[in-house]
């Protein structure tokens, strides 16, 4: 995980709206974002901005018949996707098509409460297949 990227979306008078963000972002991250938002369409997924004064950023929240998905944020450089599953779900995550690098972050990641987290960046089309497949497993699980 890249730990120098600055996260964005700090101001809450600010909606991150698709002009706002194409103006904010660079424009190889502003197309990945676009594109990421058609993958949310494909998969049948909806989402939604809020302001969260806890982290003091908006974030994204993606759900499937209200039920939570993923979480997303903006960074200088990658767009965060993470995603919760639960003690049940590890062998499901470690057997799909995704990067052992990916397998071993989700198995070595420190539980939250009873969650085990799997974060993703997503900057390139590998990444986002990945975000894809990930999410499809998880849409299966609820």
């Amino acid at each position: 995980m890249n730990k120098e990227s600055i996260q964005l979306l700090k101001n809450p008078e600010l909606y991150p709206d698709e002009k706002y963000l194409g103006e904010i972002l660079q424009a190889g991250l502003f197309n990945t974002y676009l594109e990421f938002i058609r993958k949310l369409t494909d998969l049948g997924l909806a989402w939604e901005w809020r302001y969260y004064n806890d982290g003091k950023a908006w974030l994204c929240k993606v759900t499937f018949k209200k039920k939570t998905v993923a979480w997303v944020s903006l960074w200088a450089d990658f767009i965060k996707a993470g995603f919760y599953f639960t003690e049940k779900n590890r062998e499901g995550i470690l057997s799909l098509d995704i990067s052992q690098s990916f397998k071993d972050s989700f198995s070595s990641a420190k539980p939250i409460g009873k969650l085990l987290p799997l974060t993703l960046e997503l900057a390139t089309q590998e990444s986002l297949k990945t975000f894809e497949i990930i999410a499809k497993y998880k849409i299966s699980t609820l």
